[in-house]
Formats: structure tokens, sequence, C-alpha cells
């Protein structure tokens, strides 16, 4: 069995079935991809997933539903996304080996 391209933590599972039960019910799941910008020239973006778009790897982890955007998965192989709730925010962290460098403000990333 291969290894998923990215791996759940249980809290970004527990976050993931709170914003599910809050979403429309045309959502099936969180869609994860990779878009140019930030200081460091990558960000991470998350939306909701109303279907699978053509080439999309799907996780499935304890009962929630991942997409991984194609243009994606070169830059989140062994990645594990995570949820961190501090005291004044809270947010999907992405524990990616590829990254080399990220930003300041922890925004965006290079590969």
């Amino acid at each position: 069995m291969t290894e998923p391209i990215i791996k759940l933590s249980d809290k970004a599972v527990n976050r993931i079935k709170e914003i599910m039960s809050k979403a429309e019910n045309t959502a099936i799941g969180v869609r994860v991809g990779v878009k140019s910008g930030g200081c460091a020239g990558l960000s991470y973006i998350m939306e909701y997933a109303s279907d699978k778009k053509p080439n999309e790897e799907i996780i499935e982890d304890k009962g929630v539903k991942v997409f991984i955007d194609p243009n994606a998965v070169m830059y989140l192989l062994g990645t594990e996304m995570d949820y961190k709730k501090e005291k004044f925010s809270s947010q999907f962290v992405f524990n990616n080996p590829n990254e080399t460098e990220r930003c300041g403000c922890g925004e965006s990333f290079k590969t």
C-alpha cells in the first residue's frame, strides 16, 4: 500500500468534521491546493469541495474526505495536515518536508 499524499492529524480531522457540519449540503469534503503568492512564493489554499475534479487525489481518513489539487501533489507529498488552536488564533498547519524556506509570517513557503 502506498503512503497517502498527506496525512491528517486527529486535530485536523476533528476540525474538518466541525466545519463540514456547518457547510452547505453540496460540500462533500475540503480541497487543498497550492497557489503562487506570498513572500516566499507559494501559499496553501483550502476550500469546500462540492465535486471531484479530473485527476484529483482523494484522501479519506477517519470519516473525512480531502481532495488534493493535481497541481499541488508534488508540493504536498509527505505533508502532515494539522490544526493548531492558540490563545488568539486558530488555523490549519501544514508540516511539509518539501519546504526549503518559510516566510516570517508563516503564510507562504518555497520548495
